[in-house]
Order: structure tokens, then sequence, then C-alpha cells
């Protein structure tokens, strides 16, 4: 048996709502959250809000999350000037990061700088572990000087311990829209890569290739299954591999007011298929999660954060 974790943020224009937030699963559908729905985790350092999550669990068994240092809350009304662009181009130079042996406690958040001068922004953080290489690949959107900070590109870079990392590559670019929201999964020896594009279209779109860094193809099958989803309100896809070996892949809606924002789920039998159904009425959430990433745990593990409680003393 096999239990579900979700570490994500609020859609708040309050500091509290870019902070790190725990829900949890049985069955991957109904949710319910951890800490009676208040963060699990603070930022402290850097813009002193964090969004867009991914966390992993090494093959030691230590649980790793990454996320964007940027705060909204804070930025838009200060530093950023009500201008995405500029957050783009200058928010966000390192990532946070913390680590845990249990899910419960953890280390102090530590900023992690991937890029150099020449990148933007370091938008929302993917890992996966590299088998053939025995590493791991941290994979985000950024802007680069090398088209002027135009379209957004998927840059890479790979590292053994998470304390040493490699320089920065190109994973994957469109020639026409920036691409956002990478996250990579294997399947069968062959790795696919959901991603928001921003234009033509300004859908979440399914990449696949033999080898974890490329070159990926699109998978058209799953444009067809996003047809009907409507364009431009749609990111973050997070994806999970269910007990009954189906995938359950998760898009963050955000094309309404906060209070209706939250993540919508589709349905398939194996990611090479392409072939997504959407299944609202299959699952529940305590309040609408954001952009964020679903981690396979035990059932042990999913008892102990549901008892899980942190006084105010302890942030």
């Amino acid at each position: 048996m096999q239990a579900y974790l979700f570490v994500h943020f609020k859609e708040k224009r309050t500091p509290d709502g870019e902070q790190v937030y725990f829900g949890i699963s049985r069955n991957g559908f109904d949710w319910e959250d951890v800490n009676g729905g208040n963060p699990v985790l603070w930022s402290y350092y850097g813009d002193k809000g964090v969004r867009d999550f991914t966390i992993i669990r090494t093959k030691e068994g230590k649980f790793v999350i990454l996320a964007t240092d940027l705060s909204l809350s804070y930025g838009m009304l200060n530093q950023y000037n009500h201008s995405w662009a500029k957050a783009a181009r200058y928010g966000s130079k390192c990532l946070s990061m913390w680590q845990s042996e249990d899910l419960v406690n953890w280390s102090e958040q530590k900023m992690v700088q991937l890029g150099d001068e020449d990148f933007g922004c370091l938008w929302a953080p993917d890992i996966i572990y590299d088998k053939t290489k025995d590493d791991y690949v941290i994979h985000w959107s950024s802007p680069h000087i090398s088209n002027n900070y135009g379209f957004k590109g998927i840059y890479y870079s790979r590292t053994t311990d998470f304390e040493n990392f490699s320089k920065p590559q190109l994973l994957y670019k469109k020639e026409d829209s920036g691409v956002i929201d990478s996250a990579m999964y294997e399947e069968d020896g062959r790795y696919y890569l959901f991603l928001k594009s921003e234009q033509n279209p300004g859908k979440i779109i399914l990449m696949a290739s033999e080898t974890i860094t490329g070159p990926f193809h699109r998978i058209e099958a799953f444009d067809q299954s996003m047809e009907h989803v409507e364009a431009g309100k749609y990111e973050a896809p997070t994806a999970v591999k269910l007990e009954d070996k189906r995938w359950c892949l998760f898009l963050d809606y955000y094309g309404c007011s906060a209070e209706g924002q939250g993540y919508v789920p589709f349905i398939a039998d194996r990611l090479a298929s392409g072939e997504f159904i959407r299944a609202d009425q299959a699952f529940t959430f305590p309040y609408g999660f954001k952009h964020g990433t679903i981690l396979t745990i035990t059932l042990e593990e999913y008892e102990r954060l549901r008892a899980y409680k942190k006084l105010p003393s302890e942030y």
C-alpha cells in the first residue's frame, strides 16, 4: 500500500500563502491538509516567499525540497513594481532548498545558486533521478541573455549530493514561444516532459525522449487530449503513478480569482499514449493547492504527517 504527499503553496495576497504547505492522500484523489492547513516550513531568506515546489526521495532515502525564491505578496508591491516581466528578469536568482530524513524534521533553508548573471529568474524547479549516470537532474525555466531575456527555455544542472552542481545547460527550447513549468517522468525506459507552452498553443504540451536530456519530440495525442482545455488558464503540471499503475496528471487552474484556483486531475493508463481524460468529480481538496509536486510515500509516513502539528513558537 502507498500514499501520497503534495507539496504546494496557497494563492493568497498575503505572505503566508507563499510558504511550504503539505497535503496528503491515501488514494491520490481525496486530499487532506497537514498541520491544520498552516505552513510546514517558512522562508526567511531571499524574497522571503517560496513558490513552485518540487520534492524528491533520494536513493539514500533523504527528502529534498526545492522551490522558486519569489514573493509576489511582497515583491509586486515593492521591488517588482507590479511587473511580471521585471520579476522574470530580476527575481529568484537562487532556489530555496530544505532537506529531511523523515518529512517532519527539516534542515534550515539553504539558498542554491544554479545560474549566473546571464540568467533571469529561475522558475519552477523539478528533479528527476538519472539511473544511467547515478545522479539527479534539476531542471527549471529561465529567460536568458542569449535571446535578450525573451522566450524562456528549460535549463538543467546535475548533482550527486545536492551540494555541488554542474554548470547549467539548455534542456529544451521552443522556437515560437516560451516554455515554463517543466515536469519529467520515466516510463518503460523513456522520459516524458510536461511543459506549459506560453503561446502556440497557450496550453500544456507533452514531449518524449529516449534520454533524460533529449532531444524531445512532441506527443500529438496529448494535444488532442487538451483540445477542450481552455488556453491560457492552466499551468504547473505534476503527475503521479497510482497504485493501480494508472497515471494521474494534475494541472493548476489559474483562470479565475484566487478563491477558485487549484488543481484539476486527468487520468491516463500510460504516459506513452498521451490520452488523458479529465476527472474533476473523482477528487477532493480541502482548499486550492497551488503549483507543487506529488511524492509517493509509505503509510507510515502518511500517518506521521497526518499527526504533525507545529506550534507558532516552532517557526
